[in-house]
């Protein structure tokens, strides 16, 4: 077996660890009492359900001081909406909106650069090759961006 056919099997494994870590002990779950947004996402064809609530803090902050993601979905879904959960807690609102238009690149072969620096989220990148799963983890990604849509139409 090659040496890179073996760094291929353990970043695999590695990737998997990962995305059956945040699917078992999601992050993020509990719901928000008074949410500033609240977006519900479905995918049909295999029944996701995924709700994202943010708040900011103030009506006019520009940072997501808090979020939850709660709903029932497989593993691919659960394990997407807790990395985003991780990755946009407390940041500011230009940043997850970066963040949902490079994994939609990654996703559909558009992106220039992998996903190293996006720490668990580069987990995700190998979902690419299955394309029939990469609803499942775009779904906490589009439903983020309905929510992000839902605070721009609040006035300052």
């Amino acid at each position: 077996m090659a040496l890179e056919t073996k760094y291929e099997i353990k970043l695999n494994d590695l990737y998997r660890e990962v995305i059956l870590d945040h699917y078992r002990n999601p992050r993020f779950r509990k719901p928000i009492a008074n949410p500033d947004v609240e977006e519900f996402g479905v995918n049909p064809l295999c029944g996701d359900e995924i709700t994202i609530q943010l708040c900011f803090g103030s009506q006019c902050a520009r940072n997501i001081s808090n979020v939850a993601v709660t709903g029932r979905g497989c593993s691919i879904c659960t394990a997407s909406g807790s990395i985003l959960a991780e990755l946009i807690n407390g940041k500011p609102i230009d940043s997850a909106t970066r963040l949902i238009s490079l994994l939609k690149d990654v996703m559909h072969g558009r992106a220039k650069a992998p996903l190293t620096d996006f720490g668990d989220l580069e987990a995700l990148e190998g979902i690419k090759n299955f394309p029939i799963r990469i609803k499942c983890a775009l779904l906490p990604w589009t439903t983020l961006e309905g929510a992000l849509k839902q605070r721009e139409r609040m006035t300052c």
